[in-house]
């Protein structure tokens, strides 16, 4: 039996399983673990592996699954994640699925879990120990490293602005490298007097995972270095270019992706970073 995010055992699944991944990183690790063909149902964010996704049929986006169409694919295991999935669209899920299986890496390492879980339930465990081998590899050589510390912020969103916590996969990520993102825990907490002060550079709530903010000196100052990542809003080198005008500051455009995905992406993912790192 293999223990989900959620604490649920999940027995051996049969050679005849149905998976529908609500995912696109674990759709794309189901793919690397050989489980290609067994894959019914994916959302319209799976786009990975090119050209084998196409062949999965799409039944809506990770928020706005479309039931009707998952049900008729009838699935006997559906892959959701505590983020990216809606709590109401799973409660319903788990009324005519008998098998839903809960994600939720928080952080690189997680991933070795993540690959044990999917690997054990599906009968792929080789695979899954050739991941996990690959994955201590890769974060052997970051860790291995005594990076620069970096303080940086990383924009997933714009009007308005959003970056992210340090309480994100993403935020554990960026610190293999030595980069600190912003805010600190403590910025956070400093929220309310902020706005009293005048400050309205500080996040907008105290422990909240993707906090809005609004550019100011004082923040400028508080930082080295800005990041630009391609998803979810898809910022551009042009908007990279404007605001380090703007600012005065280095930015750098981030391809999204490496940073955020989890699952076989991560192992890329590492190596990503050891190049951001050269650029920067």
């Amino acid at each position: 039996m293999w223990r989900d995010a959620l604490g649920q055992l999940h027995p051996r699944a049969a050679a005849d399983a149905r998976i529908a991944s609500l995912v696109p990183s674990v759709t794309e690790l189901l793919f690397s673990l050989g489980l290609g063909e067994r894959l019914v149902a994916r959302t319209g964010f799976c786009i990975h592996p090119e050209p084998q996704v196409r062949m999965v049929a799409k039944v809506g986006g990770t928020k706005d699954v479309q039931l009707d169409k998952l049900r008729a694919l009838a699935p006997t295991h559906v892959v959701v994640n505590i983020d990216e999935n809606r709590r109401e669209t799973v409660d319903e899920i788990r009324t005519f699925v008998p098998n839903v299986i809960v994600t939720h890496p928080c952080a690189p390492r997680d991933n070795l879990d993540l690959y044990r879980l999917l690997g054990g339930i599906f009968d792929r465990e080789a695979q899954a120990l050739t991941l996990c081998a690959r994955l201590e590899q890769a974060l052997a050589r970051l860790e291995a490293r005594v990076w620069p510390t970096r303080r940086v912020l990383y924009a997933i969103w714009q009007d308005p602005w959003m970056t992210v916590s340090r309480d994100t996969y993403i935020s554990r990520m960026l610190a293999l490298i030595g980069w600190r993102t912003w805010p600190d825990e403590g910025d956070a907490g400093a929220a309310l007097q902020a706005c009293v002060d005048g400050d309205c550079a500080r996040p907008n709530a105290p422990g909240q995972r993707y906090p809005s903010f609004r550019w100011s000196e004082a923040l400028v100052r508080e930082l080295d270095l800005v990041l630009l990542s391609t998803e979810p809003y898809r910022f551009t080198e042009d908007h990279a270019d404007a605001l380090e005008r703007q600012l005065c500051l280095p930015v750098l455009l981030v391809d999204g992706e490496m940073v955020s995905w989890y699952g076989s992406r991560a192992i890329d993912g590492l190596a990503y970073l050891e190049t951001l790192a050269r650029q920067a």
